[in-house]
């Protein structure tokens, strides 16, 4: 079982990318976004990116990047290659990934195809020699055999992998982590996430034919709520007890992954002892949201909620007292309504790119972690490590789920330890 490191301790404190190649093979390690001017002088010669997939795929801003030139773009169906070509302006389109990969001025790939083909994709575009960023998750279909095969061949090849999970930067994300990093907190002792999208059963099927949606299972698309605390805090994932939920639907009874649920609800445990709690729901009588709340010590956090209340803060009480209904004395904490930032808006970004994009404002931010992490040759924050962080966990929840809730060790991954993890274990 690989090595646990600290993320935030990782990033800051890891090898020089020569030290990082000449022992693993990997990416360099490197810095969280934030920690750099984004506004540093461009390089003389921009990245020249080829983007697969002509639905998703048409929702980031290569072509605005003042570091990125969109060289080609792919899809199957020629409907799709237009919208890309129409969307990126620009001229050159291939039939398919295969067919783009060869194409010797590109440098790296963004790959939005369907979900059970990402490592497949990720290896295919390695291969011949590109970078590459993937739509979430980065593995499902092949359970943890298929994550250690995405880790391998980043590390064969030393190319840079990311994963564009947009949860990590949302605007709410990015204050939390800004709250964690000046020990607000004090320590969060909890967290709560929740994705809940009831009528995803519209995307199961396109022109009377399955498409790899159908019956999907939920704790396989995990990424959208392990994000909000992995990707603020670092730590890991070890442990996990989910139970799912499902019908009499034909879709729960016939479908690839052999997923019997609708929805899934997990408590994980972390490497640092704490209580996670993730949600993800396919049906019910809910409004559907994409959120979580921090719980501390001295500062809680809660994004918005769908059924009307904003953003708030909560402090530890100072002083304050009040009785409860049984006429116990108790001490009353503090809250207050938090005025989101949009960070977008900030330097944090080049001045192409601040303007509000999909998924809370995340898109931009993706789009330029990956463009700059190339130019400056370090590792994206969302790297292969932390994309495996956030992915496995979910499919070894999923597997505890089919087991009746039976508690179930999370396996762990570190590209560079160079061990190979165990299958999911009775905890």
């Amino acid at each position: 079982m690989r090595t646990v490191h600290n993320t935030m301790q990782r990033k800051t404190d890891g090898p020089s990318r020569r030290q990082f190649l000449q022992h693993t093979g990997a990416a360099v390690a490197g810095v969280a976004l934030g920690s750099r001017s984004p506004l540093a002088a461009s390089a003389a010669r921009k990245i020249r990116i080829g983007v697969v997939g002509g639905g998703f795929g048409c929702s980031f801003q290569w072509h605005e990047h003042p570091d990125c030139v969109v060289e080609a773009v792919s899809d199957l169906r020629p409907e799709r290659r237009d919208r890309l070509m129409k969307t990126y302006r620009c001229g050159k389109a291939y039939n398919s990934l295969e067919e783009l990969v060869q194409d010797k001025r590109i440098d790296a790939v963004a790959i939005f195809t369907e979900g059970p083909n990402h490592v497949k994709h990720v290896v295919e575009a390695m291969k011949h020699g590109k970078h590459a960023i993937s739509a979430v998750p980065a593995c499902m279909g092949g359970g943890v055999e298929e994550a250690e095969l995405l880790l391998d061949t980043v590390k064969q090849y030393g190319l840079t992998y990311m994963m564009a999970e947009t949860s990590y930067y949302q605007q709410p994300t990015i204050s939390v982590r800004k709250f964690h990093e000046q020990g607000k907190f004090d320590e969060i002792t909890y967290c709560e996430a929740e994705y809940q999208h009831a009528g995803l059963e519209v995307l199961y099927f396109e022109n009377g034919k399955r498409t790899w949606r159908h019956g999907m299972a939920p704790m396989h698309y995990p990424t959208h709520c392990t994000a909000f605390l992995t990707g603020v805090t670092g730590e890991r994932l070890t442990e996990v007890a989910c139970h799912g939920w499902g019908d009499d639907s034909p879709i729960c009874k016939d479908n690839v992954y052999k997923n019997p649920f609708w929805n899934e609800s997990a408590m994980f445990k972390t490497d640092r002892g704490h209580a996670f709690r993730v949600n993800v729901w396919w049906k019910g009588a809910h409004r559907g949201c994409e959120r979580a709340q921090w719980i501390g010590h001295k500062m809680s956090f809660y994004c918005g909620h769908p059924n009307g209340l904003g953003p708030t803060i909560v402090r530890s009480a100072e002083g304050r007292r009040e009785k409860d209904d049984a006429g116990f004395a108790r001490d009353l904490p503090e809250m207050e309504r938090y005025e989101q930032p949009d960070w977008w808006k900030t330097d944090m970004l080049p001045e192409p790119l601040r303007h509000n994009s999909g998924h809370h404002g995340s898109h931009t931010f993706l789009t330029h972690e990956f463009v700059d992490a190339l130019i400056h040759e370090r590792q994206p924050t969302i790297d292969v490590d932390e994309a495996l962080a956030y992915t496995v966990p979910g499919i070894v929840a999923h597997e505890s789920a089919l087991r009746g809730g039976e508690l179930l060790k999370v396996p762990q991954f570190d590209s560079a330890a160079g061990t190979t993890p165990g299958s999911p274990t009775v905890a």
